[in-house]
């Protein structure tokens, strides 16, 4: 029904970044495909970026806050442990008569997010519901560590679901490798690695990511994941209009694209100027995408993504 995003004022470039580690525009551009991203301010919270991605799409929807049913927030990086921050979105909107919770599902958050909502309006508990995948995957960088400080970033994207919507989401597929939780992870702040002393100072409550190891495996959970999803529709590769990956690596996501037979047309990228920001990806590309009118209306639109868990999945959407 209805689409929005933010991205705070912030901008970190690769130039910047040069002169905080020994890194360089070249080597972060050739292998990663990032030129800049943003970064939160330092009174900002993961809730005041998903509120105004979450303005922006009910404003776009013509939805009032008062007459949402449900809000999931899709985030890794939660204003605090508990409450979720579905309910600090709430209150800010003022849409005290929607029913809140997070989703923890790395960048394949939104697209968890989505499935999931679509459930409830499809068995007719809701008639609405506002998915948001928001991050400030900023405040647990390591800016010390060159192989990872260089690709993440902070932003929000949100959709209004509902009823009287245009198009329909016609099918999903979602996985998940509970093997693997090593390759992609922040060990510190949970209840086996509480925060201590020594996780602090052995910078556990930072991402911690096997970039070689995940490099195939993204490649091939998301083009299997796509393709599932596609079989599930009914439909081939060639039916689709645009696929929106994940925004991880532009080399990840030109090897699924070539994988699937896409060209290069046919994949929405905005990983230049944003990074990666986990589960705000998808939902930050797919709100750019519509806005920048490339996507039109009967359109076959692929949402795929992969991430710490390992987690993945994808939606077949018809816009």
């Amino acid at each position: 029904m209805g689409v929005g995003k933010y991205l705070p004022e912030k901008i970190l470039t690769n130039a910047d970044l040069e002169k905080m580690v020994d890194t360089s525009d070249e080597w972060i551009t050739t292998r990663t495909g990032i030129k800049e991203r943003h970064i939160a301010a330092p009174d900002q919270a993961t809730s005041d970026l998903a509120v105004n991605a979450a303005r922006e799409a009910l404003k776009n929807a013509g939805v009032k806050p008062e007459d949402l049913n449900m809000i999931i927030v899709a985030t890794v990086t939660p204003d605090m442990q508990f409450p979720s921050t579905a309910v600090f979105v709430q209150a800010k909107l003022g849409a005290g008569n929607a029913f809140c919770f997070d989703v923890s599902a790395a960048c394949a958050g939104f697209i968890y997010s989505v499935t999931i909502a679509q459930q409830f309006i499809a068995q007719g508990i809701c008639k609405n519901a506002l998915v948001i995948g928001a991050e400030t995957l900023s405040r647990i960088t390591d800016w010390t560590d060159r192989s990872t400080c260089v690709l993440f970033g902070d932003g929000a994207g949100a959709v209004v679901l509902g009823e009287s919507g245009n198009g329909e989401i016609i099918s999903s597929y979602l996985g998940a490798d509970g093997t693997k939780t090593g390759l992609l992870q922040m060990p510190g702040g949970g209840s086996r690695n509480p925060a201590s002393e020594e996780t602090l100072k052995n910078k556990m409550h930072c991402v911690k990511m096997e970039g070689s190891e995940l490099f195939k495996i993204a490649v091939t959970s998301m083009a299997d994941a796509a393709q599932m999803a596609l079989k599930n529709a009914g439909l081939k590769c060639a039916a689709v209009n645009w696929i929106i990956p994940h925004q991880a690596n532009i080399r990840i996501i030109k090897a699924v694209a070539k994988r699937l037979g896409f060209v290069n047309a046919q994949v929405y990228l905005n990983i230049e100027k944003y990074g990666n920001m986990s589960s705000a990806c998808v939902a930050i590309a797919l709100c750019e995408a519509v806005q920048e009118n490339k996507i039109k209306k009967g359109d076959i639109v692929l949402l795929d993504a992969f991430g710490g868990g390992l987690v993945w999945g994808a939606v077949v959407l018809r816009w």
